[in-house]
């Protein structure tokens, strides 16, 4: 049994935006020893989440973890991951799929904006 980790992000019309997710990935591959982290985009970009889904199968994958990377419990946390889900459990029937948390509230997320903030603070020069 093979295991893939999913990434699914938002995806966005500007490509350096959608880079910086393949970017993390990269960074969750090397720091979890995952053979497969794929991303896949809920909209404006590809691979397109049913694509993703796909990209894993293909690798070999017979369960996979679908991590939102989304910040808040929106729609499509709630419903539209989900929904994508589902679609994809009826093409691939043997297929084990979960989806994991949402990025949420978490401290580590609080220590990114304080270092963000230092960072602001001392290009415009007022630390």
């Amino acid at each position: 049994m093979k295991r893939a980790i999913l990434i699914m992000a938002h995806g966005s019309r500007i490509a350096e935006a959608n880079d910086a997710a393949r970017e993390v990935a990269k960074m969750v591959q090397e720091m979890t020893g995952e053979e497969i982290v794929e991303v896949s985009f809920r909209e404006l970009h590809e691979p397109d989440i049913q694509q993703g889904i796909d990209n894993c199968v293909a690798k070999g994958a017979t369960k996979i973890l679908l991590l939102p990377y989304f910040l808040f419990m929106g729609a499509h946390v709630q419903h539209d991951l989900p929904e994508e889900i589902e679609m994809a459990q009826k093409r691939h029937p043997g297929l084990e799929m979960v989806m994991g948390p949402h990025l949420g509230v978490h401290r580590k997320l609080a220590e990114i904006v304080t270092e963000r903030i230092g960072e602001g603070l001392q290009k415009a020069g007022w630390s």
